[in-house]
């Protein structure tokens, strides 16, 4: 048993949690193991800012991993959710609700014709690969060292994310026989990928990626390698999946297949469309999504898919999006932030590398521009892990691993982004 005696009100609940929860934590990375100390708990979260359990105020680029893109507990949202509680939780029927989302996601996606609700991230990429699978009567998949696309067992093979940040890239539990369905390659690495499909092609059933790697750091594409993996699977009847559970709505309303002008076959989304509650969907082609029970042979369901409190808080999400535009704002806070660290850095003579897009960015204490997971595990992750003690002590809250994203919300605008920029910078000079 933990002596509570003398501990904060963040480390009782810790010593409490332990005692029934595995590693204290109900997501591993949140548990602190790679940058040291004791996590601590939210009490409540407004804005750009959360406070913790001791009522200590922190500036937020968590962001509760992506879906805050307008802040926590925006006014909007929270009104929409209590609109749709006043009709009850869950019917276990469709409602209009699940309707207005899909019409949402097909008018602002590109690459969706067609959409299935379900309940995570990972419920969204497990499904498409199945209906890959299905559609295309093959096995085996690609995907890339380092792209994280939740806990599916064929899919935890070098991932990133919490895996990584434990140093494990692998899990127990998976068998064999699985993991030799996938095929690893490095991002980027244009020649692997095309001797794969000279070998493989006609038994690759998909290949999913994130198009913006964003679970071992950001990571972004070579000039011509996203279209490379478009031009490969239209040449081999394979289904291109764009992973956009983080990037979608985030760098752009339609993702980043709307930034960078292509189409996958099938896109897994997640965070901002559930407006901070529990959320997934996949979609794409019509003449893929219909081999979906209950038209086609490939079956997937949930209880709770659809769920009208989630899809009520994703629907005024997106209609902000749509209404507001927000992405320039996003871009120049972005472009502040990572000016103020790679300045900072310079005159300090670190090395360091500040991959931004929009409102996501991520820290890499390197000397070279970082292309994949064995460049982002090569960077210095112990002075990620001074920077990150070094702002949660003065008011900032990172990511608390070096392998992760960070996220901007639009309530970040003004006076934090300000006032993170100085405290982001001054933590590297102390470095």
């Amino acid at each position: 048993m933990f002596d509570l005696i003398g501990m904060n009100a963040s480390e009782t609940l810790f010593a409490r949690a332990q005692q029934l929860i595995p590693g204290g934590v109900n997501s591993p990375v949140r548990a602190f193991r790679s940058v040291g100390g004791t996590p601590f708990f939210t009490q409540r979260a407004q804005g750009a800012h959360l406070t913790t359990a001791d009522d200590v105020d922190l500036i937020d680029f968590v962001c509760t991993w992506g879906p805050a893109i307008h802040g926590h507990n925006d006014p909007d949202v929270r009104a929409a959710i209590a609109r749709a509680l006043e009709n009850g939780t869950s019917f276990g029927t469709p409602n209009p609700y699940e309707v207005d989302m899909a019409e949402l996601i097909v008018e602002l996606v590109p690459s969706v014709e067609k959409v299935r609700m379900c309940n995570s991230g990972t419920e969204a990429t497990m499904s498409a690969i199945r209906l890959a699978r299905g559609y295309t009567g093959r096995d085996k998949i690609i995907k890339f060292a380092g792209c994280y696309h939740g806990h599916v067992d064929s899919l935890l093979v070098k991932a990133g994310s919490g895996a990584l940040t434990l140093g494990n890239p692998d899990s127990a539990g998976i068998p064999a026989s699985f993991a030799a369905e996938t095929i690893v390659l490095d991002y980027n690495d244009a020649d692997a990928l095309r001797r794969t499909f000279a070998a493989q092609g006609a038994e690759i059933a998909a290949i999913i990626v994130e198009p913006y790697p964003a679970n071992c750091g950001l990571i972004l594409p070579d000039p011509g390698y996203l279209e490379l993996l478009r031009e490969l699977c239209t040449q081999n009847d394979s289904v291109l999946i764009f992973d956009e559970v983080m990037t979608g709505f985030r760098v752009a309303a339609g993702g980043v297949q709307a930034l960078v002008g292509i189409t996958p076959d099938l896109t897994a989304l997640g965070k901002i469309i559930g407006g901070g509650l529990p959320v997934g969907a996949f979609g794409g082609r019509a003449a893929i999504m219909d081999h979906l029970a209950p038209l086609g042979p490939v079956y997937q369901a949930g209880t709770l898919s659809g769920n009208p409190l989630a899809m009520a808080a994703g629907i005024a999400a997106l209609k902000k999006l749509k209404a507001t535009q927000p992405y320039d704002r996003l871009e120049k806070m972005g472009r502040t932030l990572r000016d103020a660290l790679l300045g900072a850095a310079k005159s300090k003579g670190l090395p360091l590398q500040v991959p931004q897009v929009g409102s996501m960015y991520a820290l890499f204490f390197s000397e070279q521009p970082v292309r994949n997971y064995g460049d982002a595990t090569a960077s210095q992750t112990a002075h990620f892990n001074q920077l990150f003690k070094y702002a949660l002590d003065h008011g900032v809250y990172l990511p608390p691993s070096a392998y992760e994203t960070c996220f901007i919300s639009t309530a970040h605008e003004g006076a934090d982004i300000e006032q993170a920029a100085e405290i982001l910078a001054a933590g590297i000079r102390a470095i």
